[in-house]
């Protein structure tokens, strides 16, 4: 079993390192290179490097949002048969 946990924690530490670079180097490096070299053809127009966080963002608040949601009524149902 731990060889598994090791095995997830470096996928995920791997997947959010890369996420990290690629977004990096999209936003900060990427808008100083000629629009015409062939980097370019592997990221995104500019403008989804607002909005892919921000709806990420809107997403994520409105998940927490509903567990939370979720939470309350199920305590509130446990409160009203004890």
């Amino acid at each position: 079993m731990e060889l598994g946990d090791k095995a997830v924690g470096f996928l995920l530490t791997l997947t959010s390192l890369s996420i990290f670079t690629y977004y990096t180097f999209w936003v900060i490096i990427l808008p100083f290179v000629d629009s015409d070299h062939f980097i370019h053809k592997y990221f995104l127009p500019q403008e989804y490097a607002i909005l892919i966080p921000v709806f990420a963002g809107v997403l994520l608040l409105a998940l927490l949002s509903v567990f939370v949601g979720f939470v309350m009524l199920k305590s509130k149902k446990k409160k009203k048969t004890t």
